[in-house]
């Protein structure tokens, strides 16, 4: 809503910079005059207050009128943030579930969770299987809890994460210049093509529909088990969804779905920004620090996905704990499905890294060949000076600065020499490859009992 409003202000009252709060009021009566009165006209007035009032409500012109609002809205045509804008975010909008920039978070976590679990624990108590009387009962039911007290509270809580760390690294392109003034305005149009995308209404559609119609059918051949459930009971040769069930197929499961495919797609959009930036003409620092060329700060996108890739793992968690304890599997039977999962999630914030690979490795021989040319020229006159005692009469070797500048000058080239060609750092992928392990280490409980754990760890200490 305030990028709606930042737009109409900018293009409806023409203005080249920032509105300020008198220049809106001008703005304003400048509508009443072309409506055909003079300023003081109250005929004149009231068309130009119902001009303004047919696009937009009162309290939109409220926000329209604070400096602080309009400012921001035309300012963010240069940052991408993939969570504001959908169909889910006007619901969020219009039930109160969040702010424009989704504040909120507790409310809106606490009220999708309890829609998708507390149904079904008052069913299941109802249906009698909420304790016994079925082979899987919904409180001893692993993946309910990880999936709609776990994962999916995450998933949501994770917009906020996302929308807090994305828009200031991709503002980094501009504020350390590796987008060239003169590629701007392209860059300003790949966001807005990125932010349109991202709120596409037809996009969310059809994720929401693939994941009653496809993702259903996938769980109803998957999923159910033989054996009577909170869910399901078997009567005659097929299995038949109880009330709790039928909430379960029918309501919770395709939320969960929706918000995972939603987040599924909003990695599209940011992997479809990069690749499209990088093929405009980049200008890497060649000797940054960071040794990555300048564009060090993508690795930041990676812990600001890390929430909703941890969500993942959670799943993973509740569908092996539920094998281990109903079906009587042991945790080393899934050690393939884990280190592919792990895998799977870690190359899903990496590989958009691996765009810029081939100009990295350009900027990189590119600051090999110069800083070796540079290199040459000062190790040569150190040389002469020093070694072949070239120097001018009374320079002394002790306490000159020749040295320190020949050790200043091997550190910056290896800099140049140790240039990734990802921007990302191996303790930055050592920590990503921990938080995501992390929700599985509980299941290692099932193979050691905890009071063996504990003993051990008191005979280590004792």
């Amino acid at each position: 809503m305030v990028r709606k409003i930042g737009r109409r202000v900018c293009s409806g009252l023409r203005l080249e910079s920032h509105p300020t709060h008198s220049e809106l009021h001008t703005g304003y009566r400048a509508v009443g005059r072309r409506a055909g009165g003079q300023p003081g006209d109250k005929t004149a007035q009231k068309v130009g207050s119902a001009q303004s009032s047919s696009g937009l409500s009162n309290m939109q012109q409220a926000e329209v009128l604070n400096p602080r609002v309009a400012n921001q809205a035309c300012e963010d045509n240069t940052n991408i943030t993939l969570v504001l804008g959908g169909p889910l975010y006007q619901l969020y909008l219009r039930t109160k579930l969040a702010r424009p920039t989704l504040e909120l978070v507790p409310r809106r976590v606490a009220s999708i969770a309890l829609i998708c679990w507390l149904p079904l624990l008052v069913l299941s108590l109802l249906n009698g299987s909420a304790l016994g009387g079925v082979a899987v009962p919904f409180l001893l039911d692993l993946g309910v809890y990880t999936r709609f007290l776990g994962a999916l509270p995450l998933m949501v809580a994770a917009e906020l994460i996302v929308y807090q760390r994305l828009s200031p690294i991709v503002q980094q392109f501009l504020d350390r210049g590796i987008v060239l003034p003169q590629d701007r305005a392209r860059f300003s149009d790949l966001v807005a093509s990125a932010k349109r995308l991202q709120s596409s209404a037809l996009a969310e559609g059809i994720l929401f529909v693939a994941a009653i119609t496809i993702g259903h059918w996938v769980w109803k051949e998957n999923m159910m088990s033989d054996a009577p459930t909170w869910f399901a009971s078997s009567i005659g040769r097929g299995q038949h969804l109880t009330l709790a069930g039928c909430w379960y197929a029918f309501v919770s499961l395709p939320i969960l779905r929706f918000i995972l495919l939603r987040w599924y797609f909003r990695l599209f959009v940011w992997y479809r920004f990069l690749w499209q930036v990088r093929a405009l003409p980049l200008h890497f620092h060649l000797f940054h620090p960071d040794r990555a060329g300048g564009i060090g700060f993508l690795s930041g996108s990676v812990s600001a996905f890390a929430p909703v890739l941890v969500a993942q793992t959670i799943l993973l968690t509740g569908i092996i704990g539920d094998r281990i304890w109903h079906a009587g599997a042991t945790l080393p039977t899934f050690k393939m499905e884990i280190a592919e999962a792990v895998a799977f999630l870690m190359l899903l914030v990496l590989i958009p890294l691996t765009f810029f690979l081939f100009g990295l490795e350009e900027a990189g021989r590119k600051a090999q060949r110069e800083y070796g040319i540079l290199a040459s020229r000062y190790v040569e006159d150190f040389r002469c000076k020093w070694i072949q005692g070239q120097g001018t009469e009374g320079d002394r070797l002790l306490g000159t600065s020749d040295i320190q500048s020949l050790a200043d000058l091997g550190n910056a080239y290896s800099v140049v020499s140790d240039m990734r060609l990802v921007p990302i750092s191996k303790s930055e992928i050592i920590r990503l490859a921990v938080s995501l392990i992390f929700p599985i280490l509980p299941l290692t409980l099932t193979m050691v009992p905890l009071d063996k754990i504990v003993d051990r760890l008191i005979k280590l200490v004792f």
